[in-house]
């Protein structure tokens, strides 16, 4: 983002997507509350036409922006988020994500310090798996980084900031795309906008419900087999997708 210095930061929205996430939210916005509240121009919460007591978790707290998406799916309500917020930079993040101390201060570190920099990405922490699964669910984003030296992009959904001026001129997300792979497409069209990042510094903790669920093997071969399709035929091999509640 050209221009921006210490003096005039670009302000930050958080986005939140939420479909049916009144178990794991309290301690995400906890954890925003602590770490990200009165540092973001803004905390927008997307209800992804939940059926159970989402919005009243997110009633609960002061501050935070409840906005509602009736068409469910995680482009759209990411899409939504955007049209909701107001800031420079976009933040997304998960409801089951818990953004630590010196998060947002990494975002605006980032973005100060390159004028090129389109998307900010970087690997998850697992809290909830032991300490053996969590390294090697955690290992996956080390055997992913030769992919990215060769591609140049790559980052995870839960845990990336995008400008407003790269996102409008990508045309914002593509609400084609269910749900896997989403986060490989954002990250290859904002590569057509300048540097995309995937910094392992910029950790985000979050839960490792679906690997519990589904198996690490399971998740990351469909990770990787649409890794390639979005790569080399620009959608996703995999449409259907569980919900992991």
């Amino acid at each position: 983002m050209p221009g921006v210095t210490p003096e005039r930061r670009p302000t930050i929205s958080l986005i939140i997507p939420a479909y049916n996430e009144e178990e794991y939210l309290p301690a995400c916005l906890d954890a925003v509350m602590r770490n990200v509240a009165g540092k973001a121009a803004e905390i927008i919460v997307v209800d992804n036409n939940s059926t159970d007591r989402t919005r009243e978790v997110i009633e609960r707290y002061p501050g935070v922006t409840y906005v509602f998406e009736p068409e469910k799916g995680i482009t759209r309500a990411r899409q939504r988020g955007f049209l909701s917020a107001s800031g420079d930079i976009l933040a997304y993040v998960d409801a089951d994500t818990h953004p630590p101390a010196g998060w947002i201060e990494q975002i605006w570190e980032q973005f100060e310090n390159r004028n090129d920099l389109a998307c900010l990405s970087g690997p998850y922490s697992f809290y909830d798996l032991s300490g053996l699964r969590n390294k090697v669910s955690s290992g996956w984003f080390v055997a992913a980084r030769p992919l990215y030296n060769i591609t140049g992009y790559m980052m995870v959904g839960g845990n990336f900031a995008i400008p407003r001026d790269v996102l409008e001129r990508m045309g914002g997300f593509d609400s084609s795309i269910e749900f896997y792979g989403e986060d490989v497409d954002i990250a290859k069209r904002a590569k057509q906008q300048g540097k995309v990042l995937f910094s392992p510094r910029f950790v985000m903790p979050t839960s490792g419900r679906r690997m519990k669920k589904q198996g690490f093997a399971k998740i990351a071969g469909i990770y990787f087999l649409n890794y390639f399709s979005i790569v080399f035929r620009g959608k996703p091999a995999t449409k259907g997708y569980e919900d992991i509640r």
